[in-house]
């Protein structure tokens, strides 16, 4: 048994009641909190996490749920929720639900039970009604990054992939290119539609002509990308070439080369997200930068007013 805050008290020559206040932040005299600083590094003393959570009612813990711990996007997020919580002095718990539990939806045993304050749940993946309902409708503290489904009640933080889209498509047309292929991501992934849909809005407002044989389907990463890119250079006719994310068209690039095309005298090509190696590509990838530290920040701030009641 370590020592306790009895054991504290005795060696300061100070009430239990001072200590737990001076543990708690709040001002003891001068003299006091010297002789209590003393008597912690003697004792080695450490508070009791779960006790002081049993009569607080906080644990100054928040879970972050990502859908893969690998996933290299997400460093940028999870650096930005770290940020916020630091400055509120809470914790951050990290799990990957891919390889510990079946859903998302299972972790809210984490807020049921009392272990966290709130949960942030990160995914790309596409999230079902069902889940989004449930979130929804949780008295509990949750924000959401990533897929919504468009369902209104929800604290979710998320670009707008379409209009990331229209950007680029707006870029192209602008450089003269009328002719302009597209490579989709994933149905799973949730952000895929709404960047084709943001794809063919452009196309359609500039009055382009959107060809089916000119769209392929990847699984967003680098393989997948150059897939798509070959089953494309065989239909040839294109000029530009939009990836739906950097790993497509990282892929893609090394498909153009390989067939002695030159980027982007010959061929056009441009990704999203601005992940780190797209600069270290040659040439460096044109791509729409997502703001993930930013995402990650706007998520924790939205969930500490929820837990401290604000919304």
């Amino acid at each position: 048994m370590g020592p306790t805050i009895h054991d504290v008290a005795r060696l300061a020559n100070t009430s239990k009641s001072t200590v737990s206040r001076y543990l708690n932040g709040q001002k003891v005299k001068r003299a006091t909190q010297e002789a209590l600083d003393r008597a912690i590094e003697e004792l080695n003393f450490h508070r009791n996490a779960n006790a002081r959570r049993l009569v607080m009612d906080k644990t100054n813990t928040i879970g972050v749920v990502v859908d893969n711990i690998s996933n290299v996007f997400y460093s940028g997020i999870i650096r930005g929720i770290e940020i916020v919580a630091g400055r509120r002095g809470f914790n951050c718990i990290f799990y990957s639900w891919t390889s510990n539990y079946g859903s998302e939806r299972e972790f809210l045993s984490l807020l049921y039970e009392g272990q966290v304050d709130g949960l942030i749940l990160v995914s790309f993946q596409k999230r079902t009604e069902e889940d989004l309902a449930e979130f929804r409708d949780s008295a509990y503290p949750i924000a959401l990054v990533g897929d919504h489904g468009e369902l209104e009640g929800l604290l979710s933080v998320d670009v707008d992939n379409a209009a990331g889209l229209e950007e680029i498509v707006s870029y192209l047309h602008g450089l003269g290119h009328r002719e302009i292929a597209y490579i989709a991501g994933p149905p799973h992934a949730g952000a895929s539609k709404y960047r084709l849909k943001g794809f063919r809005q452009s196309m359609e407002a500039l009055g382009l002509t959107e060809n089916p044989a000119w769209i392929a389907e990847s699984d967003w990463s680098n393989q997948g990308g150059y897939e798509a890119m070959r089953k494309l250079l065989k239909v040839g006719g294109f000029t530009a070439v939009v990836a739906s994310n950097d790993e497509t068209a990282i892929g893609a690039l090394r498909a153009i080369q390989e067939q002695g095309l030159s980027v982007p005298s010959r061929l056009s090509l441009v990704g999203f997200d601005d992940i780190s190696i797209s600069e270290w590509v040659f040439p460096s990838l044109t791509t729409v930068r997502q703001p993930f530290q930013e995402i990650g920040m706007l998520a924790a701030e939205g969930l500490f007013r929820r837990i401290e009641g604000g919304i």
